[in-house]
């Protein structure tokens, strides 16, 4: 099995060093046969080829690897796309066509949070929406009349929204049978109307799964008040956006969650982590890996339960059992979480924590 790495900008390459020391005991432990090739993306690209994505690095993603592990980047620093800077994260949804943007939030009742008792999933639809950069066949989906009107362009397609609503219900079939649809149908009658007509479509499919369906900022305060009964959560584009990463702050932090972009028709998937690529701390050593080592840990999930490969969903599950064995100390933590660890040594930390 082949896996392409890039590390990207910023703490990018800190956090993918330390992800690959652990992966590599679980590659050893588990048999899982990985080989890993690092590509270019970011501003080394731009640096080395003009652009901060090339299309030969989506092609080569697309046919001679398993899966990708893509790091941080620095979108707000960019250039424009005329000058090279294209934006990473959505050349690959976009490219690879990875629409399903998948999002735990998990509380610990070990580290300090105000979600006590959440433990939910929320499926991100990634390929369109309110984005302008991914609506659009030419162009993009924003313009400017004139200097002081600013207009935008949103998205949403049946085939889109059954898709991720499909997702959506086989998780819940797997975790507690509950979905819930974040919309705004009251306001955007067509859009969110199509979006949660696909939903209502597809749970005729799924009779045993519980369904609920929330105005977005109705759920942004109950995520607030009683984040303990979600289960699943399917919403577009820019709500599972913004959503996740309050449900991630909640349960501890940002730095705490995994995220992978995937596809289940194609068998292609994404770990990336839910955080930036915070460049203040770049090169010092002390960035919070966890979001990236999780991240890492689902795709190897996610590539087993799609082929059916034990081994893979068993490294998976004890990466993320072994981040939580090291967590559990206080004085195994980093400094966002009041520890004193640098961002090798807490790899090394899960790395030896797996291999026990």
């Amino acid at each position: 099995m082949r896996i392409m790495t890039i590390p990207c900008d910023g703490i990018g390459p800190e956090i993918m060093s330390a992800t690959l020391d652990v992966l590599a005991v679980a590659n050893k432990r588990f048999s899982l046969g990985i080989s890993f090739h690092e590509e270019e993306a970011g501003f080394s690209s731009l640096k080395k080829h003009g652009t901060t994505l090339r299309d030969a690095v989506l092609e080569s993603a697309r046919t001679e690897f398993d899966g990708v592990i893509l790091g941080t980047q620095s979108h707000m620093d960019y250039p424009s796309v005329a000058e090279g800077g294209r934006n990473v994260s959505a050349g690959f949804r976009i490219g690879l066509d990875l629409y399903a943007n998948v999002r735990p939030a998990r509380s610990r009742d070990y580290i300090p949070n105000k979600a006590p008792g959440m433990d939910l999933v929320i499926m991100r639809e990634a390929t369109e929406g309110f984005y302008p950069d991914r609506n659009m066949y030419n162009g993009v989906g924003e313009m400017m009349p004139d200097p002081d009107m600013a207009l935008s362009v949103r998205k949403i397609t049946r085939h889109a929204s059954t898709r991720i609503c499909k997702e959506a219900f086989k998780l819940a079939m797997q975790r507690g049978k509950k979905v819930a649809a974040i919309h705004k149908a009251n306001s955007f009658l067509m859009t969110d109307g199509l979006f949660l007509e696909c939903f209502r479509e597809v749970a005729k499919d799924f009779p045993e799964v519980e369904t609920e369906e929330l105005i977005v900022d109705a759920y942004a305060a109950l995520l607030v008040r009683k984040p303990e009964i979600y289960d699943v959560v399917v919403a577009t584009n820019f709500y599972g956006d913004i959503l996740s990463d309050l449900a991630s702050e909640l349960s501890g932090s940002l730095g705490l969650a995994g995220s992978i972009n995937a596809n289940a028709e194609t068998g292609l998937c994404c770990a990336q982590a839910q955080h930036g690529s915070a460049p203040d701390i770049a090169g010092k050593n002390v960035a919070n890996p966890t979001s990236m080592i999780l991240s890492a840990s689902m795709m190897l999930s996610w590539l087993g339960e799609q082929r059916g490969t034990q081994n893979l969903m068993d490294a998976g599950s004890a990466i993320s059992n072994a981040v939580d064995t090291v967590l559990d100390k206080p004085e195994n933590r980093t400094r966002d979480l009041g520890g004193k660890v640098n961002t090798d040594a807490f790899g090394a930390l899960v790395a030896q924590a797996l291999q026990d």
